[in-house]
């Protein structure tokens, strides 16, 4: 259902029922939710990687088969686990890549919406089909209405379209595009990349980013402005800017 493995500072996070196109059973978003709060709890932790087993699809959202509505009300709790999951995704303090190997649609979409770099096969698509099964995406609907424009959003939501991942990088939500035999190696050179920062500034400036979003103009300099105060007083401030005076390669300490 899920595997959880982690290799040195990266942790990756694999929805694993390729047959069934890896969906999001409320076991498996419980083990979703609980795995970020694994890799978030991590010290060694520094980079975490979520993508689906095989090469057909990322996530196809929620398991219809697998009682996925059939007591809504007895099963409203569990299915929080998603939203937790999403806020833990926000709030975990460390990059998180989505690596998008297939088509990511209904909550598989907001998965992968959610995640702070998307890297996506050329083939894969993105939807919203629930509206098609008598559904609407609810709570994706808070990640998606923050990247994609009104309009273009709403239509996905409404019409349950399928977009292709250059469309969705278009609209923003997809970083990058590779061919399939170029996936692996453009999620390692990110994640190198990510490693090469200091994990202190990744932290408050991932926290930063998404806190002002749905702050007014003055509300966001202001918190901003704390914010670069908050940057300059870490070691690794200090660290960055001596070893670029110094000509040579930081050494960062992590705080």
């Amino acid at each position: 259902m899920l595997r959880y493995e982690v290799d040195g500072p990266r942790a990756v996070i694999t929805i694993d029922e390729p047959e069934k196109r890896n969906p999001l059973s409320t076991e498996t978003m419980e083990a979703l939710a609980e795995a970020f709060r694994d890799a978030a709890a991590d010290p060694e932790v520094r980079v975490i990687v979520v993508t689906g087993a095989g090469d057909r699809a990322f996530s196809a959202g929620g398991d219809l088969s697998g009682g996925f509505m059939d007591s809504p009300i007895a099963s409203h709790g569990a299915r929080g686990a998603f939203a937790d999951m999403l806020r833990l995704i926000r709030r975990c303090g460390k990059p998180v890549i989505a690596r998008v190997n297939g088509h990511a649609l209904a909550g598989g979409f907001g998965l992968a919406a959610a995640c702070d770099i998307v890297i996506a096969v050329d083939h894969a698509t993105f939807g919203t089909p629930e509206i098609k099964v008598g559904l609407w995406p609810m709570m994706i609907s808070a990640i998606l209405q923050r990247l994609i424009p009104q309009k273009a959003a709403l239509e996905l939501m409404m019409t349950g379209r399928r977009i292709t991942a250059a469309e969705a990088m278009q609209l923003g939500v997809v970083s990058r595009v590779v061919p399939a035999a170029e996936l692996d190696e453009a999620v390692d050179a990110t994640v190198d990349e990510l490693l090469a920062a200091s994990p202190a500034q990744l932290k408050l400036g991932k926290d930063s980013f998404y806190a002002v979003e749905d702050m007014s103009l003055d509300e966001a300099l202001d918190h901003l402005h704390t914010g670069l105060t908050a940057i300059g007083l870490t070691e690794d401030a200090w660290e960055g800017i001596s070893a670029f005076l110094e000509k040579r390669q930081p050494e960062w300490k992590g705080r």
